[in-house]
């Protein structure tokens, strides 16, 4: 399998930057946005020989629109725009994106640095839609003290999950990417109880063990995610991370997987659209305020939209 981009398949690291750009001009300035993208890697191997132990890598994802203006020949089976939902005053807007950066590091200097770098490169091209700086939070939590990522895929089980295969041969080692930004209500989360919180999210607070199954409500958000077909559960490579102020604050998530439809299921069984007249609990306490999907290509692929 060709070679995937460098930071989707490492454990997420102690901090990340999301950069969501749009292209208004695509069809005038897309193949010049594409050559700075083919560019990243070499980009980010300047910024990490200031500091090795780091790690410092990014990943560049294209949306579907953009991909066929980069890239008019050869098109993932699978990549389709982010799909707004909205149920019981539950929504999933779908905001878009033309190009994701996703920077990893230790130092959030050095995400910020590429960042610049690669911005400056693209020039008046692109238009920044959102840029959130993410951190971990305490011992690896999300902002509402519950452990994040406890159900993420452990060793070889991460590249199955998150990359595309013979499925999509011409696309092998690529990988779709799925995303949304979520403004938590912290404020009202705190007043709930814990027993109450547990039973939101189906897991101790503590030590995040997981609920028996005469303890865990089906409203729980890990009983909506956790889902099962023939068999075997569905997996999605998480990369999610804690941002904010004093202001707001609240959770980037972002997965990398083989096929949509996954995410998309976690997402219509979260806000309560598959029919069974239940939802998430967990959404009563937090809102999402951007969605949008990407292409990640392989490593070789990404080089040659420089040509």
């Amino acid at each position: 399998m060709a070679e995937p981009q460098a930071g989707i398949i490492p454990e997420p690291s102690e901090s990340a930057l999301f950069l969501v750009l749009r292209v208004p001009e695509a069809a005038e300035h897309g193949a010049a946005v594409a050559s700075v993208a083919a560019r990243v890697p070499s980009l980010t191997q300047r910024v990490s020989a200031l500091d090795r132990h780091a790690k410092l890598a990014c990943t560049v994802g294209f949306g579907a629109e953009f991909w066929d203006v980069v890239s008019p020949e050869e098109r993932p089976a699978g990549l389709h725009p982010f799909e707004a939902l909205e149920i019981g005053g539950r929504r999933a807007p779908s905001t878009g994106g033309d190009l994701l950066l996703h920077v990893i590091s230790k130092r959030p200097d050095l995400n910020l640095e590429l960042a610049m770098r690669i911005r400056r490169e693209l020039g008046p091209s692109v238009a920044v839609m959102d840029e959130v700086h993410g951190f971990k939070y305490l011992d690896g939590r999300d902002l509402t003290g519950f452990l994040d990522g406890t159900e993420n895929p452990k060793g070889k089980a991460r590249a199955t999950a998150a990359l595309i295969g013979s499925e999509d041969a011409a696309f092998a080692g690529g990988s779709f990417v799925f995303t949304q930004r979520y403004v938590h209500d912290l404020a009202r989360w705190a007043t709930v109880p814990l027993a109450e919180q547990e039973g939101a999210i189906g897991r101790r607070k503590r030590d995040s063990k997981e609920l028996s199954d005469k303890k865990k409500p089906a409203t729980a958000h890990i009983s909506r995610v956790v889902i099962e077909e023939n068999g075997e559960e569905l997996k999605i490579v998480r990369h999610s991370f804690p941002y904010g102020t004093v202001s707001e604050a609240g959770l980037f998530f972002i997965a990398y997987t083989r096929s949509l439809d996954i995410p998309q299921k976690m997402l219509h069984r979260m806000l309560g659209a598959t029919g069974d007249g239940l939802h998430d609990h967990l959404m009563d306490f937090t809102r999402a305020v951007s969605g949008a999907t990407f292409f990640a290509p392989s490593l070789r692929m990404l080089r040659a939209l420089g040509q």
